[in-house]
């Protein structure tokens, strides 16, 4: 009867609706916004869209524009009186007070979006999708100016004034986060203020200060405060609409609204939400739900790259092979990539019994993960609240078997791979503030994070769990435990790795092996340029410089990234990598794969054309700038590393390149001309370097540590734990030269006549040889 009554107000005002589009009756009087904007999409389906359409009936606008968008629903001619004010109804029932172009811009979504919505803004303000402060406190120790690992800095002075427990959660989830905040206060601060601009006239003092301007310009375009940047692959719009509005990487809008350039980059793909299973966007003859992964890679192509690496490509500098024309591919993200593999919940079709689709971002991470939950975390791991185990388990424990808290226990006591406490057990309900969420049944159960959330489309159902995905599919998850008791291992390998070597899985992330690859561009040489008035977009002057009737940021509009401020920075790389890793220990304490971090190699040059510093590298309290990070690198394969990738390789155990024999002498310049051998002096007077010197890189820039236990450069700049692997794991891990134990042993000919037979063994041949030879020992101490 409600959906009946609701059809026949919008019937009687003028307007019906069918599939995505708002279509006309043709006896129609008073269009309102569909007047212009006759054919544009609705926005949603469903309670919500019957909501807003019966709230915009009221105030004589049946399609619901103004519900969200504000405006004059009475003006039908004049665009400018239109798009002006909003009805006083509305504004008193705290929805827009102004015409919004993007309702889901901050602050104004408040007033939108929060209309039904409660609380998301206060979350997501504090969040490190709009502070960005990890990745801030990463720039400035590298850049030398951030001495310790308290986080200070963030895109806007922000202060977290409710406390520590957080606005949303169990009441386990709230107790966890609470202790979590006492024991990292240096990670979790109560208040941010915003990175600085340069102050030119002390840069010949601070000339590392630049790299405020750095960070501003080129790392702070992602937070959600502001719109993409006007490039390929880049747009979307801010705050809400950054995730939940479509744009394609080219930005044209594919929709029916009149009024919309099609032949215009910078504008939604179509008019409609996206989120949520239950929430279908069709496009031509496509329709889907779920919020794409090239969504979330609008952003995350950049830093960690754990988009682009999900999806299994890597940035690099040729742009081959060819288009039609003979041209280079396309830039993306201003990129050009090189597909290596993607990650196996991208692909999914790779396991058994799966249908053949992957996964989205959104399937494994909470709305925690992404919107926050009011505390200001100042890293990912402060604001990530979900492990591999906590749908996978371990060899010995199922999930719902494990405590709280398996996976980040940042060096607090164990015993036998589990933190303390007893088993977390499964939720039954469904919590309040992931009402809006598709909801599942719970089957047996949902499974909880490992700080004690239920995953609301993760859930228990007879021996299996199963994963309801946002894109309608539902997968099958491959439990560690059940795999072990039934004995369907895949290989000897992963018997032998995950289930007779328990402190791989007790003391390594399970992503250290399971990572196929992590992308590394070793060596950030940035140049900032000050002369002759250079500027470049600043993101940070955009956010905070943001219409407060509109909430729209300078950047917005189409074909501008907005204002600019001092300074141009380029930037490049010494060269690019992806095989086999370095390994060291994160932030949880755990053994992990590193990439390299902020690795700034500097070259300053003041207004007066001056170079300042020339390809400096900054100093940490940890030692040179060059910092490598521990990253969870979205890689996963179901095949893990080789065991010679990290037993027999010594660039795994952070020594560089085959020991850091390689790249040597990086620090003196390279005259590259015709030299007398005898002496090797160059033998032309004029003459120039040809590869310049980096004062104090005495090193491969992989190298982390040295054999006799010297740290080299900068690992980590968030958490104490992260470093190295430290001495007894190098020790227990390298197993370089052992296969001499054995070959050495054929300049001993009489000998080696007695264990060896014509012919060369294959693989297979030595496994079995070296099973006879332990046994053979086993069976003398009988």
């Amino acid at each position: 009867m409600k959906r009946l009554a609701l059809l026949a107000v919008v019937a009687m005002v003028g307007w019906v609706t069918g599939g995505n589009a708002l279509v006309p009756v043709a006896e129609a009087k008073g269009k309102a916004c569909l007047a212009c904007h006759e054919g544009i999409e609705r926005f949603s389906d469903g309670v919500m869209q019957e909501d807003i359409e019966k709230m915009g009936a009221e105030m004589g606008d049946a399609a619901g524009c103004v519900v969200c968008h504000g405006g004059n629903p009475k003006e039908e001619k004049d665009k400018a009186k239109a798009h002006m004010g909003s009805p006083k109804m509305l504004a008193k029932k705290g929805g827009p007070k102004n015409f919004l172009p993007d309702p889901g811009a901050m602050p104004v979504n408040d007033q939108a979006c929060g209309q039904c919505h409660s609380g998301y803004f206060d979350r997501l303000n504090k969040s490190l999708m709009n502070t960005e402060a990890g990745k801030l406190q990463g720039n400035m120790w590298s850049w030398g100016v951030q001495k310790d690992m308290k986080v200070v800095w963030g895109n806007y002075n922000i202060v977290d004034d409710d406390g520590p427990v957080p606005l949303v959660g169990t009441k386990a989830y709230k107790k966890y986060m609470k202790d979590f905040v006492k024991k990292h206060p240096d990670q979790m601060p109560k208040k941010l203020k915003q990175l600085p601009q340069v102050d030119l006239s002390k840069l010949t003092e601070n000339p590392n200060h630049a790299g405020y301007t750095y960070s501003r310009h080129d790392c702070q375009r992602c937070h959600v405060g502001v719109n993409g940047r006007d490039k390929r692959g880049d747009f979307r719009g801010a705050g809400c609409s950054a995730c939940h509005v479509p744009y394609s990487n080219d930005g044209f809008y594919e929709g029916a609204d009149p009024t919309i350039k099609k032949d215009e980059a910078g504008h939604v793909l179509v008019h409609r939400m996206q989120g949520t299973r239950k929430t279908k966007v069709k496009v031509g003859e496509v329709e889907y739900s779920g919020i794409p992964v090239e969504t979330c890679v609008s952003c995350h192509n950049r830093g960690k790259r754990v988009g682009v690496s999900y999806q299994g490509i890597m940035e690099f500098p040729y742009g081959s092979p060819t288009t039609g024309k003979g041209k280079k591919q396309p830039k993306m993200h201003t990129k050009r990539y090189l597909f290596i593999k993607e990650d196996l919940h991208h692909e999914m079709k790779s396991l058994p019994g799966n249908p053949e689709g992957g996964m989205l971002c959104q399937d494994c991470h909470t709305t925690i993960d992404l919107h926050g939950d009011g505390n200001i975390p100042g890293t990912t791991l402060a604001q990530v609240e979900v492990e591999c185990e906590d749908c996978h388990g371990t060899f010995n424990k199922l999930p719902w078997d494990m405590p709280l808290g398996r996976g980040e226990e940042f060096g607090g006591e164990m015993k036998d791979g589990m933190p303390a406490g007893n088993a977390r057990g499964l939720a039954q309900k469904w919590p309040e503030y992931m009402k809006d969420a598709t909801q599942y049944k719970p089957e047996d159960g949902y499974l909880l994070t490992a700080r004690g959330n239920p995953m609301g489309n993760v859930v228990k159902k007879g021996k299996e769990v199963v994963v309801h995905s946002a894109n309608g599919l539902d997968f099958k998850v491959p439990l560690l435990k059940t795999i072990g008791d039934e004995g369907t291992f895949k290989s000897t390998l992963a018997k032998v790795s995950m289930f007779l070597i328990p402190q791989h899985q007790n003391n390594m992330e399970c992503y250290a092996c399971h990572a196929d690859w992590v992308p590394q561009c070793y060596g950030c040489h940035v140049t900032v340029d000050y002369s002759k008035d250079q500027k470049g977009t600043d993101w940070l002057v955009n956010a905070n410089n943001r219409d407060p009737k509109t909430g729209l940021t300078p950047d917005a509009p189409p074909g501008t990234n907005g204002m600019k401020s001092p300074g141009k920075v380029s930037e490049t790389r010494s060269y690019l990598r992806w095989e086999t890793p370095v390994l060291g220990i994160n932030g949880e304490g755990r053994v992990s794969p590193m990439m390299p971090g902020c690795q700034v190699t500097t070259t300053i040059i003041d207004p007066d054309g001056k170079t300042l510093v020339n390809n400096k590298i900054w100093d940490t309290p940890e030692g040179p700038g060059i910092d490598t990070a521990a990253v969870q690198p979205h890689t996963a394969g179901r095949s893990a590393r080789s065991c010679e990738s990290c037993h027999d390789n010594p660039k795994a155990l952070g020594y560089g390149v085959e020991g850091g024999r390689f790249l040597l002498g990086a620090d003196k310049d390279f005259v590259l001309d015709l030299k007398d051998s005898a002496t090797g002096k160059i033998i032309p007077q004029k003459t120039q370097v040809q590869i310049p010197g980096i004062p104090g890189l005495t090193h491969d820039w992989a190298a982390i540590i040295s054999e006799d236990g010297e740290q080299l450069t900068s690992v980590g700049s968030h958490w104490p734990l992260t470093g190295p692997l430290p001495e007894e794991k190098r020790d227990a891990i390298e197993k370089t030269g052992v296969c001499l134990g054995c070959h050495e042993e054929r300049f001993n000919p009489e000998f080696w006549k007695k264990v060896s037979t014509p012919g060369v063994m294959d693989s297979f041949e030595h496994q079995q040889f070296m099973k006879k030879a332990l046994k053979a020992v086993a069976d003398q101490k009988k």
